[in-house]
């Protein structure tokens, strides 16, 4: 009988600690060809936040909804936080997208150079609009994202 107990001691000590690293980590986005959605974080230099959302809205959002039109994206949204938090957690903007699926979303899109000199045939005035934006930025980080809410 001790050995028994023992035996399913032990069973259940190793389920329980291995139950844990199995669980850790996000789950994977749906199937290979299931909607994928990747969030991109903005946090803009202090006083800055409004000439980095109109050049945004000028230079870059143009381009993301031609996207969509073409299929390759399913939805943009832009969204802003209502309250401030610490600075090492503070975002301006959260760009959320969501491509046709996961391979689209992790390649480079060959048309997309065609589509910023149609958008934007001043290109060395798109170029400086830009690299300003870019200048104004003290953190962008992408992440994706799996909805895990049950159905």
């Amino acid at each position: 009988m001790r050995r028994v107990l023992l035996t399913v001691f032990s069973l259940l000590t190793f389920v329980f600690s291995v139950a844990p690293t199995v669980a850790q980590g996000a789950p994977p986005q749906g199937g290979a060809d299931q909607p994928y959605a990747v969030e991109y974080y903005y946090k803009v230099q202090w006083g800055h936040q409004a000439e980095f959302l109109d050049l945004f809205l000028k230079n870059h959002y143009p381009l993301l909804k031609k996207i969509v039109a073409t299929g390759r994206m399913l939805s943009v949204k832009i969204d802003t936080p209502a309250y401030h938090t610490t600075e090492d957690g503070r975002w301006d903007y959260r760009v959320t997208i969501v491509f046709k699926n996961s391979t689209v979303a992790t390649t480079a899109n060959p048309d997309e150079e065609a589509l910023i000199k149609e958008l934007w045939p001043d290109q060395a005035k798109y170029k400086q609009e830009e690299q300003r934006r870019f200048e104004i930025l003290v953190a962008h980080w992408d992440l994706p994202v799996t909805n895990i809410t049950p159905k």
